[in-house]
């Protein structure tokens, strides 16, 4: 769907001790100042100050051991592939001497999908259809009986996944998704024994039983204080808990982009000085959308909006037909994200993870609802959002125009920008410093098959 408008902000170095969990990872500039091997081999230093010059061993490839990684991931939304594909290019840019392989659990479970046999559907897109719909209430008891459907495949999911990697050991897994992880590392220990398995939460917080954190000999890598509390009341050590300072976002929205916010306001028919608010709702986009342009669409809103509808072709349609009352620029599914949010003053969405981190890298401050249908998973992002004191959390969207109203007032919308440009996230840089030392660690290997469940805690 193309766009279309229509008119009416004391370093310290990287701490890896393996027997500290309660570590934020800082990446500094002197971090980032490393000598890489240009193509040509010959050493250059990386410039300080992008986030993007991560570090590297500084040695040729042919001199080292190349390591084999599984990135695992699913498209039940777009934050798992988005999280995966931006850990494997900023890998990939430090040169580091491993080869990446993201693999879908949709295609590594389709032999066994009974719901796409059934249906026609695959497992991983009932909740993008969900999420389209805005069909959201209900999902603190939609969860569990999933996880009922999933345990009664276990065995069948272990057979084959064992079968996957069966002759094709990797180095090290690394599973960017929740639900499948007792039994993606029960099968690996089976095929591959001794090779580490690593989770990375791409949620902010755990949403247990079951989802994101098992109690087995793994790794977890979390980006909250919360998500490692939950790990350690389940019962992993320490050395099993790894802390980064926040969730996986793409190098992109670390990369200065140097706007004329005027101009490009102006290019897409926008005014200039006009507070600019970004509706987005991930890759899916929502019926609420709607509501929302509507309940903004008023002359004395004072604001100008930027629609995102992702892959939501009725929504966009919609708010096309709009009789608009204020500028509004509507846009599709598009991997502009960073240049929108440069373009605007806050953020309206759903209380994604992935969302809430972008808007946030780009100092935005947000507005969420939390209510019955507000995911299950995403309910503790909205208590994060209050306690960073980074938006306002509304009890529906139907606030929305007291709300914008109240965080434009300039007391407020300071301190909230202020308080969103204090957050430091470097996720995406710190994972691979994580992954090097569990691949380096020779007690990170896993226990064998029959020794994976760890006890609960006393």
């Amino acid at each position: 769907m193309p766009g279309q408008a229509s008119d009416g902000r004391g370093s310290r170095r990287v701490s890896l001790t393996r027997n500290r969990t309660d570590f934020h990872s800082v990446v500094t500039r002197d971090e980032y100042t490393r000598n890489t091997v240009t193509k040509t081999g010959r050493a250059r230093s990386q410039s300080p100050t992008s986030p993007r010059s991560a570090p590297t061993t500084g040695r040729r490839r042919g001199a080292q051991l190349r390591r084999k990684i599984d990135l695992i991931y699913i498209d039940s939304g777009g934050g798992h592939r988005a999280a995966a594909t931006a850990l494997t290019e900023v890998i990939r840019e430090q040169q580091r001497p491993w080869d990446m392989r993201l693999l879908s659990i949709q295609d590594m479970l389709n032999s066994i999908d009974f719901i796409r046999k059934s249906t026609g559907i695959p497992f991983q897109d009932v909740y993008n259809i969900m999420l389209r719909r805005g069909w959201t209430a209900g999902t603190a008891q939609l969860i569990p009986l999933s996880h009922q459907v999933i345990r009664a495949a276990h065995k069948a999911q272990v057979k084959v996944l064992e079968r996957h990697w069966s002759g094709d050991c990797p180095d090290l897994v690394v599973s960017l998704i929740p639900h499948y992880n007792r039994a993606l590392r029960e099968a690996l220990a089976h095929a591959c024994p001794g090779v580490p398995y690593v989770t990375i939460l791409t949620d902010i917080a755990d949403y247990p039983p079951h989802f994101w954190i098992e109690r087995q000999d793994q790794y977890v890598i979390c980006g909250s204080e919360r998500a490692a509390e939950q790990a350690r009341a389940i019962g992993l050590p320490e050395a099993r808990i790894l802390r980064t300072s926040g969730m996986i976002l793409s190098p992109k929205f670390y990369e200065p982009l140097h706007l004329d916010r005027k101009a490009e306001r102006k290019r897409l028919g926008l005014k200039p000085d006009l507070p600019t608010g970004l509706v987005l709702f991930g890759g899916e986009g929502s019926t609420g959308m709607v509501k929302i342009a509507r309940l903004l669409n008023r002359a004395d809103a004072g604001i100008q909006l930027i629609l995102i509808c992702g892959r939501n072709k009725l929504v966009g349609q919609e708010l096309f037909a709009l009789e608009k009352h204020i500028p509004m620029w509507i846009d599709g599914f598009t991997s502009r994200i960073p240049y929108y949010m440069e373009l605007s003053d806050f953020f309206i969405g759903k209380p994604g993870p992935g969302s809430i981190s972008e808007a946030l890298a780009k100092h935005l401050p947000v507005i969420v609802e939390r209510n019955a249908w507000t995911l299950a998973q995403e309910r503790y992002n909205t208590t994060w959002i209050e306690e960073q004191g980074v938006g306002v959390v509304l009890k529906s969207f139907s606030q929305i125009f007291e709300g914008v109203q109240w965080l434009l007032a300039p007391r407020n919308y300071n301190r909230l920008r202020a308080r969103a440009g204090e957050v430091r996230n470097r996720a995406v840089y710190e994972i691979p410093l994580l992954l090097d030392e569990i691949l380096s660690d020779p007690q990170g290997a896993l226990q064998p098959a029959g020794a994976g469940t760890m006890k609960k805690p006393s």
